[in-house]
């Protein structure tokens, strides 16, 4: 119909439909992605945890005592320097174990483990990997 005056553009429902589509895509996309980081942290925290422990090993190995502390382990050359927890964030905040209490070899510490609060999502709490 010629004189009939159009307006190019979208209708309300339109504009409803499409940002229902892409709610129910985000719904569905968040859930894998934060998974994905956390499964992304906790393997940063075993890698982390198996280095620092090698360290202590070759340490007491060719030392014949256990550390003192982690940043003795860097100053010997072990280390590099020591990793950020992934799940907190800090690198102050992991926990050192002493030596078994029947252990003749003398030392600080014999082994460690993360502060962080909290449990994996194998159930097991960060404190105890």
């Amino acid at each position: 119909m010629p004189g009939l005056n159009r307006r190019k553009g979208f209708t309300l429902i339109e504009l409803i439909v499409v940002l229902a589509i892409i709610g129910l895509l985000a719904s569905i996309v968040a859930p894998r992605y934060v998974r994905t980081v956390d499964n992304a942290r906790e393997a940063t925290l075993r890698t982390s945890l198996n280095v620092m422990r090698d360290a202590i090993d070759k340490y007491t190995a060719d030392r014949g005592q256990y550390p003192e502390s982690l940043q003795q382990l860097v100053q010997a050359g072990y280390l590099r320097h020591i990793p950020e927890d992934p799940i907190t964030g800090s690198r102050d905040g992991w926990q050192m174990l002493p030596p078994p209490a029947d252990s003749a070899i003398p030392g600080g510490m014999a082994d460690v483990r993360s502060g962080a609060i909290g449990r994996g999502q194998n159930g097991v709490p960060y404190g105890a990997w």
